[in-house]
């Protein structure tokens, strides 16, 4: 009957938890916030539901171990080795600014410089959980704040060995040569770590093809987490936090055929098991304690949220980051650190810190804790930040764009495209092809100086700064393209362009239909869906793989396109109609034709190819020496670089395309 007890702090927790996020969602306030606040309901200062918050630790590390599995799994190492420089400079910077400051606090405040040491060290560590949570549900992982976010914490992780060797030495109670046990743990670490990688990259795509041939899931399953649970377990061996394990298993996972089936399977139980974490976090708040000692709480959370926020920031402006991606990344890393829990306790034990300072900063830390997610939730919004950032961003040099533009300064009618990943990379190629001129403007440093080496006209900036827009000459600029992944980004980006240049046209992609009715509110004319256009794209390849004919799948597509249409409402100004707003005429297509030499049009006329009669395709104008003959003559021959305008129905349109090219 042991399972009892577990059985109803589980049903409590889940109660609790769905009633308290329930109620957050209704405000959209972040579920992590929520299940933080449930635990404070539930545990033992609060309503006292559970007493024992030792009963779901374990639970809720394997919740943090399939947290950070999942994010390694949607990581890969190539994705680690783009930000290796943020993970060795961004994280060095930050980690020992912090322990830095907090030792100047301490000699200041007449406190022995190895306190000053301890608590530049509980105040160096984040929340790897918690904060990669938040960024994941954001969809900021891979945004320039994201990956200096993602970097720092990793960073962070892998001080927590020296760390944790090193407390015992500030205590004075360690035996033997301080500095040869730590190299030797060091060493001993970095072994086992490497051991684990090797072994890994060669047994586990092996292992994984024996357990695919069996063809079932549930082994499947049992693998994966047997990879996931083991590597974390051999990492842990050599001091290394299991959550660092487990991000090391995920990426190495990442790289092979098996990792999208993984993901599918591991997510539901991450999900649980993460939620246990958050929960079992909020249980360790301590009421007691804010009634006894506030003043001593609310010092230790104004040193996470202001003071380690500001070092943070500060961390990613001297790597250059604009003042925006700075005051996000500083935002997200103001925290208390899971294995900071660890580090008090150890501390405590060696007589560096007495009960009642351990329980002060653990209530500190908690509430930093449960402030982040709708900190992160809140700080786009916030342009204070910023301003009061700027200074400093021109002082440090960490300009909109990165180098002048001079080859760029008579440039007109190019497009800017915003964000140099897939899609920014094939539409510059397209641009470039076709002979259309364009800049890039991109905020990752590496990927910048990639591009720059290989002759592409890619520049570091921050698209919402209008002097990175001046730079770019956006009011010369014949359109704008947003590609990045931060929608608060995009949406300022959106404003500050119609700010700087109302005419200009704005093409932006966005994830979700939802995000429709704010992008075309600020002015922007175009929003391509990545949600939609994999939704039509799925209709096609599924009804064709049914041998249903071309032009009723064509058909479909265009009608599930104008139904989506009425899932979100667009801004109401009175515009002319288009083809596509009239019923009758809604299945017909405007298209273009340039004419080459070798074309079959070139040296026939209109009147020769007969394209009415044998496409059902009408020829309305001819663009000519960049002017536009609208009064088309039927015996005239096409010319070399002539563009003509086709009006028809798809199918009629293909045909007219295929006879003016290739004459079938």
């Amino acid at each position: 009957m042991e399972q009892i007890p577990i059985l109803r702090d589980l049903a409590i927790i889940s109660i609790v938890g769905v009633l308290v996020v329930l109620v957050l969602g209704r405000v959209r306030l972040p579920v992590v916030a929520g299940l933080l606040l449930a635990g404070a309901f539930i545990g033992p200062t609060g309503f006292g539901l559970l007493s024992d918050a030792h009963r779901i630790q374990s639970l809720a590390e394997i919740g943090v171990v399939l947290l950070l599995f999942g994010i390694g799994l949607e990581f890969s190492l190539e994705r680690l080795r783009q930000i290796a420089k943020t993970v060795t400079i961004g994280g060095s910077l930050q980690v020992g600014l912090t322990i830095l400051a907090s030792a100047l606090c301490a000699r200041l405040a007449g406190q022995p410089l190895s306190r000053g040491i301890l608590f530049g060290f509980l105040f160096a560590l984040s929340s790897t959980a918690l904060v990669l949570r938040t960024l994941a549900e954001r969809g900021e992982v891979d945004a320039p704040h994201g990956r200096f976010i993602v970097g720092a914490l990793i960073f962070q992780d892998l001080c927590v060995v020296p760390m944790v060797l090193v407390i015992p030495i500030l205590a004075g109670k360690s035996g033997g040569d301080p500095a040869r046990d730590l190299l030797l743990a060091l060493g001993k670490a970095a072994l086992l770590v490497l051991v684990t990688v090797v072994v890994a990259r060669s047994l586990v795509p092996r292992f994984f093809a024996l357990v695919d041939r069996a063809r079932s899931r549930e082994l499947f399953l049992m693998a994966v987490l047997g990879i996931c649970l083991a590597t974390a377990f051999f990492t842990s061996l050599a001091g290394l936090s299991l959550a660092l394990g487990a991000f090391l298993a995920g990426i190495l996972l990442a790289g092979s055929e098996y990792a999208h089936r993984a993901i599918g399977d591991v997510l539901p139980l991450r999900h649980a098991f993460t939620s246990l974490f958050f929960v079992s976090l909020g249980m360790l708040l301590d009421a007691r304690v804010l009634i006894e000692k506030p003043l001593s709480v609310g010092l230790y959370l104004a040193a996470f949220v202001l003071g380690k926020g500001f070092i943070a920031t500060l961390s990613a402006l001297s790597m250059r980051f604009p003042a925006r991606v700075a005051w996000l990344a500083g935002v997200g890393l103001a925290q208390f650190g899971e294995f900071g829990f660890v580090l008090a306790t150890l501390a405590e034990r060696n007589g560096l810190i007495t009960p009642s300072e351990d329980r002060a900063l653990l209530a500190a830390g908690v509430l930093s804790m449960m402030i982040t997610p709708l900190a992160m939730h809140l700080a786009p919004r916030v342009r204070a930040g910023e301003k009061i950032l700027k200074p400093l961003e021109r002082l440090l040099g960490a300009r909109g764009i990165d180098e002048p533009m001079p080859e760029h300064s008579a440039l007109s009618e190019h497009v800017i495209i915003v964000g140099y990943g897939v899609a920014g990379k094939m539409l510059g190629r397209a641009l470039a092809e076709t002979s259309v001129p364009y800049l890039v403007l991109e905020l990752n440093a590496e990927t910048v100086r990639a591009a720059r080496e290989a002759g592409e006209p890619v520049y570091y900036a921050d698209v919402t700064s209008p002097e990175a827009l001046a730079s770019a000459r956006v009011e010369h600029a014949a359109a704008l393209v947003l590609l990045i992944n931060d929608p608060e980004a995009t949406r300022r980006a959106v404003a500050a362009a119609k700010q700087s240049a109302p005419k200009i046209p704005v093409l932006v992609r966005a994830h979700y239909i939802a995000a429709d009715r704010a992008l075309t509110e600020l002015g922007a004319e175009e929003v391509v869906f990545e949600e939609l256009e994999a939704g039509l794209e799925m209709i096609a390849r599924v009804l064709r793989r049914r041998g249903i004919p071309r032009n009723v799948i064509i058909e479909r597509v265009n009608v599930a396109r104008r139904e989506s249409k009425g899932l979100f409402v667009r801004k109401q100004t009175l515009q002319r109609p288009t083809l596509a707003d009239l019923p009758e005429l809604g299945e017909l297509k405007v298209e273009t034709f340039l004419v080459r030499r070798g074309s079959f049009a070139y040296g026939r006329s209109p009147l020769e190819l007969d394209l009415r009669r044998k496409t059902g395709a009408s020829l309305v104008a001819i663009r000519r020496g960049g002017s536009l003959c609208e009064d088309v003559t039927a015996s005239a021959p096409f010319r070399e670089d002539d563009v003509l305008y086709l009006v028809g129905k798809l199918v009629a349109i293909e045909s007219a395309v295929r006879l003016l090219d290739e004459g079938d």
